[in-house]
């Protein structure tokens, strides 16, 4: 448990404003940060579990997190990646105890804010911009997952991979020279879109060979977004 002073010092460093904390002020984004505990988990290592009571909200400041659920034979169905700026653990407001829905997994080493159930609870309470964005979050998140399951009855196997790499790189990805650097590996990346890792490997080369991406150690490079917009 961090003390006050050590609480007055946490801040967000997220290069993406978080929706959680929109439209507040200056003074009330302070006291909703310094009610914040700030936690560091290292790399591979579970934040949260399917089915785990939800006890915490989690607003993440460094580094990535998936988000998934496991099949009764073990398989991994990714939901989302999560970047900096991103909240989960959102049934924590909610009046009724819930449980969480997936597993949330650190991709990178990461830190977080987290706040316990009653602390966000009494936030809410008195900043009802709070729970309002949590439920934009939620339509978000939805929203993006319907597009997804639209894609499955009615896109093309390329269709769903060129979307997802759209999406991942406006979310996850860095601009570098060489362009969009989006660390994934082809089997995440499959997963994600619906498809064989085979199938992503071989649409990949054929971009590649294309100009429109470049693949390296664990890595898309996007080079032409635009070569993915498929007509």
């Amino acid at each position: 448990m961090k003390s006050a002073r050590e609480r007055r010092k946490v801040q967000t460093t997220s290069a993406k404003a978080p929706k959680l904390l929109s439209g507040l002020t200056p003074a009330q984004k302070k006291l909703v940060l310094q009610s914040a505990e700030q936690r560091q988990v290292k790399a591979n290592q579970v934040i949260l579990q399917t089915g785990d009571p939800a006890t915490s909200l989690f607003l993440l400041t460094k580094g990535r997190v998936k988000y998934y659920r496991v099949t009764k034979r073990g398989d991994e169905v990714p939901l989302f990646w999560l970047a900096p700026g991103d909240a989960f653990g959102i049934g924590t407001l909610l009046a009724m105890p819930l449980r969480y829905i997936a597993t949330a997994q650190a991709v990178d080493d990461c830190e977080l804010l987290v706040w316990s159930r009653n602390v966000i609870r009494s936030l809410a309470a008195n900043y009802e911009l709070l729970a309002q964005n949590a439920l934009q979050i939620v339509l978000d998140c939805l929203a993006a997952y319907t597009d997804r399951l639209v894609g499955v009855t009615t896109g093309t196997a390329e269709e769903r991979l060129a979307y997802t790499l759209l999406q991942l790189g406006d979310q996850l990805g860095q601009v570098r020279p060489r362009g969009v650097e989006l660390a994934i590996m082809n089997d995440d990346l499959a997963r994600m879109a619906n498809v064989s890792a085979f199938t992503a490997s071989r649409q990949l080369k054929q971009w590649e060979r294309q100009g429109i991406v470049k693949k390296d150690r664990g890595k898309v490079y996007i080079l032409s977004p635009e070569g993915l917009l498929v007509d």
